[in-house]
């Protein structure tokens, strides 16, 4: 049996959830909260194996829920179950300890099926989450730099020697060098460091 525990602020959406855990073979929910204090407080005698968690609750966010309870409770699996889609708060809620993501939108099927998948060591996520979190690692199409300098940038990110990026690409050690002056001048940029930062904070190289 999967012991699951909701923390939830609305209150018919909490119901729900626990109806719909408690009506599912081999799942049940042994504690429902509207807050993180309440959830964590009660956590010492009444541990799930799951916890389904949402984002924006009054007092400590969900994602800072997270945090204590995995510092706490490492064993305990989280998924975040919300309205948001916004990228930066997926990736604090999995920095935070969180191995699932699901937006409210998710079926029945799909949220049962997610607490099944995270408790045998998956990490489920919602199809729109997924697609979002995958094409945030996907290189940008308005790159500046031509197919040749992205190339190079790439192997000057993954420390590559001049001579390395030299070998590998079939030029010569000043053709590297050209194309590295200007890759620094499109990226407005005057080291090697700055170029592979601002390389990744732009996503100008593919990161897989």
């Amino acid at each position: 049996m999967i012991r699951v525990s909701i923390v939830e602020d609305d209150k018919p959406i909490r119901s729900a959830l626990k109806e719909m855990i408690n009506e599912s073979d081999g799942l049940s929910c042994i504690g429902n909260y509207g807050d993180c204090e309440s959830a964590i407080k009660d956590l010492v005698k009444n541990k799930p194996d799951v916890m389904l968690m949402d984002i924006e609750l009054p007092g400590i966010s969900g994602i800072e829920g997270v945090k204590i309870i995995k510092q706490k409770f490492p064993k305990v699996d989280i998924i975040m179950l919300t309205v948001h889609e916004d990228l930066s708060l997926v990736f604090k809620a999995l920095s935070a300890g969180a191995s699932g993501y699901l937006d409210k939108s998710a079926s029945e099927e799909k949220i049962i099926e997610s607490i099944k998948e995270i408790y045998e060591g998956g990490a489920p996520m919602s199809y729109k989450i997924a697609k979002l979190v995958v094409s945030s690692f996907q290189k940008k199409t308005e790159s500046p730099l031509t197919v040749r300098e992205s190339d190079v940038l790439d192997l000057l990110c993954k420390g590559n020697s001049y001579k390395e990026i030299a070998y590998k690409l079939f030029i010569t050690v000043g053709t590297v060098r050209h194309h590295i002056k200007n890759i620094y001048h499109k990226l407005h940029v005057h080291s090697k460091s700055e170029a592979v930062a601002k390389a990744f904070k732009e996503r100008l190289i593919d990161n897989s």
